[in-house]
Formats: structure tokens, sequence, C-alpha cells
């Protein structure tokens, strides 16, 4: 058996799969070389953050535990490039390896899942929200204090499921993810931004490869979509400044619009929603990390004692 020319890493998650799936077929569809039959393995990788699905991320380690192994196999050698949710991905990435390419960014909005409802207003008082996110916790807590918000892990077919076992009355999915595992049948409805700021990077692809494999850039660079990438490094400054872990509700989006500014709004609350601060910044597209910086120093003034729990 031939051995594949390109070897990609991901979660083991069906979500992971399918969206890995699709950067291996637009890298095939761009790269002739990359076309024939088994020239491209998915390498399947278990993460910690998968495995351990009893306890918030907040005290396990954070995000980085959904990409740690992968890049670590990406170091070794063992893969050639990992696909990731730029949500998921820290700030600060191991010695040698970056971020090459960013797919061009699907809707960064949430999505409820709640039978017969058309927003929280819906739901009676005390009506349980499962979510794992202390970003979207907060967000609701603050605007529907009257519902109460509990732990809720597990990959996206997982809290479908618990949901419809009545562990809870409602719960909220990144839209883009259940695009990607074809469920878009459950939402009840789409949260607007202004309602739900949304996470760093939500919506977008990264591939993350080894910085002196130029072969590897080279196969990602038709699939770079520059204003993905300018909007979504905007918003990873924005968190780099506040220095934002699994441990603290930051939520920020950045879009271009038709006049070719960039526009970047920014969030950031007390886990119990008791404070949240908004701020927001507009600017040339090639600014956006600076903006990013300047929005995320405004939202530490106005928040400065900073959620550690």
């Amino acid at each position: 058996m031939t051995a594949a020319l390109l070897r990609i890493g991901t979660r083991a998650s069906p979500m992971a799969v399918s969206q890995t799936g699709r950067v291996a077929r637009e890298l095939a569809a761009a790269n002739p070389e990359l076309a024939a039959p088994g020239a491209i393995e998915l390498v399947k990788i278990v993460t910690t953050g998968d495995q351990l699905q009893d306890r918030k991320l907040s005290e396990i380690g954070g995000k980085a535990l959904f990409t740690k192994e992968i890049e670590e196999a990406l170091i070794a050698g063992q893969v050639d490039m990992a696909v990731h949710s730029m949500k998921d991905v820290p700030t600060v990435l191991p010695p040698g390896l970056e971020i090459a390419c960013m797919l061009k960014r699907d809707d960064p909005r949430d999505a409820v899942m709640a039978a017969g409802c058309k927003s929280f207003d819906d739901l009676p008082a005390g009506a349980t929200i499962g979510t794992s996110s202390l970003r979207r916790a907060a967000q609701v807590l603050h605007r529907w204090p009257q519902l109460k918000v509990v732990p809720y892990r597990g990959n996206a077919n997982t809290r479908l499921r618990k949901l419809q076992e009545g562990v809870v009355d409602a719960t909220i999915l990144a839209l883009s993810g259940l695009h990607r595992i074809d469920r878009l049948d459950v939402i009840s409805f789409i949260m607007s931004v202004e309602d739900m700021l949304p996470a760093v990077g939500q919506g977008a692809l990264g591939v993350e490869i080894r910085s002196d494999d130029q072969r590897a850039r080279n196969w990602l660079a038709p699939l770079r979509d520059e204003p993905s990438e300018i909007c979504v490094n905007a918003e990873r400054s924005l968190l780099m400044t506040l220095d934002g872990s699994c441990r603290t509700p930051i939520a920020a989006l950045a879009e271009i619009d038709d006049e070719g500014e960039l526009r970047l709004r920014g969030l950031l609350a007390q886990p119990d929603g008791s404070q949240l601060v908004q701020g927001e910044r507009r600017g040339k597209p090639s600014d956006g990390e600076k903006l990013g910086q300047d929005l995320g120093l405004e939202l530490k003034k106005k928040l400065p004692i900073m959620p550690t729990h």
C-alpha cells in the first residue's frame, strides 16, 4: 500500500472529522497531486479534552486540551498538518508551529435548541440552559437572569441527545458546527450577535503546520481566505490582550463591511453575568491586530477585576 502524501491530524469527534474532510476535499481540488486515491490520510487523534467529559474545561486545563495531543503529533512528524476550530486554538502556539491557513469563515452565530421556543423570553423562570461555555452562560444570565445555567459537556450529538432526554430545557451550540454535522433541523432559533456575541474565532477553520514545512504551506496557499484571517487575528489579538482563558467569559466578532472597514466588537463579563462590559473599534483591516489590542485594554479598564473562577 502506497503511503499517503499528506497526513492530516484531527480530533476524533464527528464534527472534527467532518470539517477535516472539508479541508481534505478542498486540498485535493486545488492540488492535482493530492487528488489521487489514498494521497490524503486523515489521522484521528483522541484528545484529553474529548476524553474528560465529566468536568468543566476550566478545571482541567482549558481549551488547549483539544489541541495538545494533535500538536505533539505534528511536532513529532506523525502528521503533516492539523485542522482546528479556531475557537479552540490558544493564542500562543508551541514553538515551531503556526496557523498557515484559515478557510473562508462560516456563520459565527450561536443557535439554540429549545422545543417550541423562538426566544429565551419564551422560557419560564427557572428553565435550565445547558452549556459548558462561560461566555454563553454569562451573556444568558446577564440578559435573562430568571433562567438557570447548568454545566453541560460532550460533543454536539451527545448534547442533543441529553436535551431530548430532558436533562435540560435548552442548549446552545455554534451554528457552523451544526451545519458541519448536518443537524440544522434541530435549531429552534438563531441568536443575533447583539444578544450573544460569538467566541473568538467561532465559525473559522485553521490549519496548523510546522513552520519549516514549505510543501504543506504551498498546498494550503489556494485555500487561504485573507478577510477571514484578518478578522480572526483581530479577535485573537483582543483575547491575548485580555490574557483570556476558559475561566474568563470573553467574546469578540470582527467583520469587514462593504466599504472595506473593519468593525471589531468585544465583550468581557463576570461568569455569573452580574457585570458585563462591551466596546467597539473601527479601522483599516491592516490595523486589525492593533484594534484588538486597543479594545482589549479598554475592556480591562472597564472591568479591572478579571474573573478567575
